[in-house]
């Protein structure tokens, strides 16, 4: 399922892929990969994403 709530979160900041990537130490493919719903990333890598974009896990990650 694809993660709008990340590319949303992302672009109310005006931060690229790319940023995001730098930010959190990881490829900007990761995060497109994250954005399409292709890969399910660690629950590590999705706080340090939430930490980086400074919103919760409920906000970015699980529906509620």
């Amino acid at each position: 399922m694809k993660n709008l709530k990340l590319k949303a979160a992302r672009a109310i900041l005006d931060m690229s892929q790319q940023d995001l990537a730098d930010k959190v130490g990881v490829s900007r493919q990761t995060i497109n990969a994250i954005e399409k719903g292709d890969y399910n990333p660690s629950i590590n890598l999705c706080i340090t994403i939430c930490k980086a974009l400074g919103k919760t896990l409920d906000e970015l990650f699980w529906d509620g």
